[in-house]
């Protein structure tokens, strides 16, 4: 974990339309990404989601050894996420 940096808030662009292209079902409700770093620029951070239509933010966090019990099995790893795009490549 380290600083926000503009390039984070694209590539979670990119991984919500996915999600909402490939993952969500109908009656789901848009993704929501959440971009957790060690620290962050207010200004830096307004520009990079200034023109970006999904909902984004932005959060620091300054410590998470692993993933809270209660949210284990819910939501996909990115190593998941990533396989299912390489999968729905191959498919299409």
């Amino acid at each position: 974990m380290g600083a926000f940096k503009p390039e984070y808030a694209g590539k979670m662009n990119f991984y919500l339309s996915a999600v909402d292209d490939i993952l969500r079902h109908p009656d789901d409700k848009p993704s929501i990404g959440l971009i957790l770093c060690k620290s962050k620029s207010g200004v830096v951070a307004e520009y990079a989601l200034r023109d970006i239509a999904k909902p984004l933010g932005i959060a620091e966090f300054t410590h998470l050894e692993r993933l809270p019990e209660q949210l284990k099995g819910t939501l996909p790893t990115i190593e998941e996420i990533e396989a299912e795009l390489r999968s729905s490549e191959r498919s299409s």
